[in-house]
C-alpha cells in the first residue's frame, strides 16, 4: 500500500461508540477525495458499530459489507469484565476513506457529519483543522474600535486613515492566507500564555478567524464612533504588521460611506446585532437594513462597465415594514365587540409595548380573544404559539435547557439542548423574509408560574428590546425579535395576580376583561341575539354578578355561551355544575346557602 501522507498540522481525531464500546482513531490526509474534502485514513484497532442502521447510504453499506468480508472488519474479543458492552468490530488495518463523513459513516453504521463527529483528544471538532468553505457572496461585519485600552481608534485612525483593526500584539507572524481555527488556537495558546483567561482566549480566537479567514474583499463593514454607526467597504486583504502600543497590529483597508448614522435612529434589528459584546460580530443577517441606510439596492458590488454580455447585478426585494393590521367593522363584529375604539386600543398597546395581558374573572373569554387578535394581526395560526403556564413551569420548558433524547439510530438516551416554545417561534420569527410578518406567543395562565424561574435572563429582553444577552445554556447572543408579541391571560378568581411582581407589571400592559365592563358587558347578549335565542340567560348572568360583592369573582359569559346550554334541561344542568361550585368555593366557611341565593329559581324569582 502506498504511503500515505498525514495532513501537516493536524492531530489524530477520535470518535467514542456508544455504551463504551471502544473508540475509532484517524487522521486527515493530503489527498482530496471525489467530494473536494481531505480523506480520512482510519487507523487499525480502530472500534466500530457492527449494526447498519436505517440512516446509512448505499455506498457505506455496501463497503461496509466488502470489508467485513475481506477481513479489515473483524469480531472484537468479548470482555468478561464488561458483559454489557454490545458487539462491535474492529479495523484489522488502516483503510482510506474518501472524507471524514465517510469514514464516520463506517463506524457508527448510519450517516453523520464527519467534520462535527471526530474529535481531538480536548475535545475540539475536526472543522476547526479545515479551511473555510462556502460562504455568502457578501457579509457584514461589525468591527469595534472606539475603545481599545482607553483609545478612540475610530476617531483617532480609521476614519482618518481608512481601515480597521485588531490589536493582536501577542500574536505571532501568520503566513497562512486563511488560517484555520485550530492554527489560531495554537498561535493564541502560546502567544497569550499568561495575558488573558481561557474566556478571552477563546472570544479571540473566534474574532481571529472571522477578521483573517471569513471577512472578504467587497464585504461590508460598520463600526461605533461618538454615538454613531459609520458603515464602509472591505477593499484589501488583512495585513499584519507592528503598531504604536500594539493597539492595531492587524488591519484592513475600508473606503468609507461619508454619511454617519446616529444610534438611536437605527432600525431596532441593527440596534439589536449592534449591542453583541464582541469586538467582531457578524451582521450579514441585517445587512438588508444595512444596505436600506446606505440607499445600496444590490447584491454585489456593480460591474466594470464595458465588458461584453454582462448583466445587471440582481436587485433586493424591498424591505417590507414590520406593522399590524388595523381593526375592521368586520373584526369587531365577528368578535361581537360594539366599541370598535377598544380594539384600536389593544392594537396600539402591542404596537408599543409588544406584551400586554388580559386579565378577569372566569369565563371572560380572556383566551379565546387572544388566540384570534393573534390570529388577526399575524396572519394566519401558524405565526402563533400557545403555551399554558403552570407551577413546575421552569425556564428550560419555556426557552432552552438540556433535556433527555433518544437518539433514533442508536436508541442511547443523551442530554441535548433542546429548544422550548419561545426559542422556536424567535429562530422563526427571526428568519430571512419573516421579519416584517407579526408572531405571537400567547402564554395562558401566566400568573401560575413562578415567573421569573420561567424567564430568567429574558425579563430583560422584555423591556429592552434592542438589546441583547448571553444566555445560560447555549452561551448565544440572543435577543428577541422585533415581529415577536406576547399575549398573556391571567385569572383573577385565584387571587394570584396579586403574587405578579413589579418588574413583570412594568414589562406588561394589563387589560382587564370583567362583566361589569364593556366590552364584556353586554357579550352574552349580543351573542344571543345573533343566534336568534332568548335574552332570558343574560338577564340571568347579569342578576347573579349584581349579588356578587367581589368583581374578582363574577362569571363570565363563556359559560353560557355553548351549544349544549340550549338544549333540554341544558341551562340548569350548567348553572348546577359549573357556576355554583365557583361561588360555593368563593364563599367557603361562610355558612351561607349558595343554591338559595343565586340559584336559577331565587334569580328568577327577584328579577323585576
Amino acid at each position: 500500500m502506498p504511503q500515505l501522507d498525514r495532513l501537516p498540522g493536524t492531530p489524530e481525531f477520535r470518535i467514542k461508540l456508544p455504551k463504551e464500546a471502544g473508540e475509532a482513531r484517524g487522521h486527515l490526509l493530503t489527498e482530496f477525495g471525489d467530494n473536494g474534502t481531505h480523506k480520512f485514513l482510519l487507523l487499525e484497532g480502530s472500534a466500530v458499530v457492527a449494526e447498519a442502521w436505517p440512516g446509512l447510504g448505499d455506498h457505506a453499506r455496501r463497503l461496509r459489507a466488502e470489508l467485513r468480508t475481506n477481513g479489515g472488519f473483524a469480531d472484537a474479543p468479548a470482555d468478561p469484565t464488561r458483559p454489557e458492552t454490545p458487539p462491535h468490530w474492529v479495523a484489522t488495518r488502516d483503510i482510506e476513506c474518501n472524507s471524514s463523513s465517510a469514514a464516520a459513516a463506517l463506524v457508527y453504521g448510519y450517516a453523520a457529519s464527519g467534520p462535527e463527529s471526530w474529535r481531538t483528544a480536548e475535545g475540539h471538532p475536526l472543522a476547526d483543522y479545515l479551511s473555510t468553505g462556502w460562504r455568502p457572496p457578501r457579509k457584514a461585519w461589525l468591527v469595534r474600535g472606539s475603545n481599545v485600552s482607553g483609545h478612540n481608534l475610530v476617531r483617532q485612525l480609521w476614519l482618518k486613515e481608512g481601515f480597521i483593526s485588531l490589536a493582536a500584539a501577542h500574536l505571532p507572524p501568520v503566513e497562512e492566507t486563511d488560517p484555520t481555527k485550530s492554527t489560531l488556537r495554537r498561535f493564541v495558546e502560546e502567544g497569550y500564555e499568561g495575558a488573558a483567561s481561557y474566556s478571552q482566549k477563546r472570544g479571540l480566537v473566534d474574532e481571529l478567524h472571522a477578521f483573517l479567514t471569513q471577512m472578504r474583499v467587497g464585504d461590508t463593514v460598520a463600526t461605533i464612533g461618538d454615538g454613531r454607526l459609520h458603515i464602509g467597504r472591505i477593499t484589501g486583504e488583512a495585513v499584519q504588521n507592528s503598531s504604536p502600543g500594539g493597539l492595531s497590529n492587524l488591519r484592513r483597508t475600508v473606503i468609507w460611506l461619508p454619511q454617519s448614522h446616529a444610534y438611536e435612529e437605527l432600525p431596532e434589528e441593527v440596534q439589536q446585532k449592534l449591542s453583541v459584546q464582541h469586538d467582531v460580530v457578524d451582521l450579514t443577517a441585517v445587512l438588508d437594513a444595512l444596505d436600506g441606510l446606505t440607499g445600496q439596492t444590490e447584491r454585489t458590488a456593480p460591474a466594470a462597465a464595458g465588458g461584453a454580455g454582462e448583466h445587471p447585478a440582481e436587485e433586493r426585494p424591498v424591505q417590507r415594514e414590520l406593522s399590524l393590521p388595523h381593526i375592521t367593522e368586520a373584526l369587531a363584529t365577528d368578535l361581537l365587540v360594539h366599541d370598535r375604539s377598544w380594539l384600536d386600543e389593544i392594537r396600539e398597546l402591542l404596537v408599543d409595548e409588544r406584551q400586554l395581558v388580559f386579565y378577569g374573572p372566569p369565563g371572560t373569554g380572556k383566551t379565546f380573544l387572544a388566540m384570534r387578535l393573534a390570529e388577526y394581526f399575524g396572519g394566519g395560526p401558524e405565526q402563533v404559539k400557545i403555551v399554558q403556564f403552570h407551577p413546575s413551569y421552569a425556564y428550560e420548558d419555556f426557552f432552552e435547557g438540556f433535556r433527555p433524547v433518544e437518539d433514533p439510530e442508536t436508541r442511547e438516551v443523551a442530554f441535548r439542548l433542546t429548544a422550548g416554545p419561545l426559542r422556536e417561534l424567535a429562530d422563526l420569527a427571526s428568519r430571512e423574509g419573516n421579519r416584517h410578518i407579526p408572531h405571537f406567543l400567547i402564554i395562558d395562565e401566566i400568573n401560575r408560574a413562578n415567573l421569573a424561574k420561567v424567564f430568567g435572563e429574558l425579563y430583560f429582553l422584555l423591556e429592552y428590546r434592542t438589546k441583547s444577552v448571553r444566555l445560560t445554556y447555549s452561551g448565544d447572543d440572543f435577543a428577541l425579535p422585533p415581529n415577536l408579541f406576547v399575549i398573556g391571560t391571567m385569572n383573577t378568581a385565584d387571587r394570584s395576580i396579586a403574587l405578579v411582581d413589579a418588574a413583570m407589571r412594568r414589562r406588561f400592559a394589563f387589560v382587564e376583561l370583567s362583566p361589569r365592563t364593556e366590552p364584556t358587558a353586554g357579550l352574552l347578549a349580543r351573542w344571543l341575539e345573533r343566534e336568534g335565542r332568548q335574552l332570558e340567560p343574560a338577564r340571568l348572568l347579569d342578576a347573579l354578578n349584581s349579588l356578587i360583592d367581589d368583581a374578582d369573582f363574577a362569571i363570565g359569559p363563556s359559560y353560557l355561551m355553548k351549544p349544549g346550554v340550549y338544549r333540554d334541561g341544558g341551562l340548569e344542568r350548567t348553572w348546577r355544575t359549573k357556576i355554583l361550585p365557583l361561588l360555593e368555593e368563593h364563599h367557603y366557611g361562610e355558612g351561607l346557602d349558595v343554591a338559595a341565593r343565586y340559584g336559577l329559581d331565587s334569580l328568577r324569582e327577584q328579577r323585576p
